[in-house]
């Protein structure tokens, strides 16, 4: 049995802003804008409301700059800016998730079977300026998975498509003809079936920010106790760029570790340490 942990939501590449992570340990999960206006995803940053605070995602920035292959926007701001779409991935309502990032990604996430395990990490802020960290907010049980390669045939590639409606890939598909964002890479589309979904507070902290031994900067990396107690096998320790990690652990044995996934208490953070109140580094 497999866990793939992906990094996923919003951060300082993207929207410019991070989920909060309120005192109580209630949080907010981000999705990242899209890359460009050609998707049927009707969430817009303007839409996306969150769930324990009265504002938008829009609120959270003054610009972003998507960055598309090709025939992109330079920037968006003011009004266009509440009406840009919302690449949802992954969708926790739906259990969907995509992904064509080359570095780990594709090759962990494909090798998943029914009944494995991914977890989803984002970089979230408390409101009063401590250190950002990175935290596992949720997971799904793995249902199916499906890979669109450059050279599939048309007919098996709008199977995949037709199978995965809600998938936020699939939804920038439709609005090209029925072609992936990026043709030249393959694109691995996880279904998953509960049990799963977003924690609704708690969520459990996956990085330490230290200066390692004979470097001169601190760095965000995986906990070591993270490491060991969640079989961590592939992914290494580094977490800046959002690494996909692959852990040798079971189903149970992952659910049993993180807890439930409502109603969490203090102890299902598995955090007991304090805030830390170093100047924040925008991650």
């Amino acid at each position: 049995m497999t866990v793939v942990l992906a990094g996923i939501g919003a951060d300082s590449t993207n929207l410019g802003a991070l989920g909060p992570l309120y005192d109580d340990g209630r949080f907010e999960y981000v999705p990242i804008p899209e890359k460009t206006r050609k998707t049927s995803e009707t969430a817009t940053l303007g839409s996306w409301t969150l769930r324990y605070d009265d504002r938008a995602a829009a609120d959270l920035t003054t610009r972003i700059e998507p960055q598309p292959i090709r025939n992109g926007v330079d920037s968006v701001s003011g009004a266009a800016l509440a009406e840009w779409p919302l690449h949802r991935d992954p969708n926790f309502e739906a259990l969907t998730y995509g992904e064509h990032r080359s570095n780990g990604y594709v090759s962990r996430l494909r090798s998943l079977e029914p009944g494995d395990i991914v977890g989803f990490y984002a970089g979230l802020r408390r409101p009063e300026g401590d250190r950002a960290h990175r935290y596992l907010i949720g997971y799904f049980t793995v249902d199916s998975v499906a890979v669109i390669t450059p050279e599939m045939c048309e007919t098996d590639r709008e199977a995949i498509l037709a199978a995965n409606p809600e998938n936020a890939h699939v939804k920038r598909a439709r609005e090209r003809d029925g072609e992936l964002y990026r043709q030249d890479k393959p694109v691995v589309i996880v279904a998953g079936r509960e049990p799963g979904g977003l924690f609704d507070r708690y969520p459990i902290r996956l990085s330490e920010y230290y200066v390692k031994p004979g470097n001169v900067q601190a760095q965000y990396y995986l906990r070591e106790e993270i490491e060991t107690e969640w079989n961590v096998r592939a992914g290494g320790q580094n977490m800046l760029f959002k690494p996909a990690y692959r852990c040798e652990l079971s189903s149970e044995a992952f659910r049993n570790l993180v807890g439930p996934r409502t109603d969490r208490t203090p102890a299902d953070a598995m955090d007991d340490s304090p805030a830390s109140t170093q100047p924040d580094s925008g991650r």
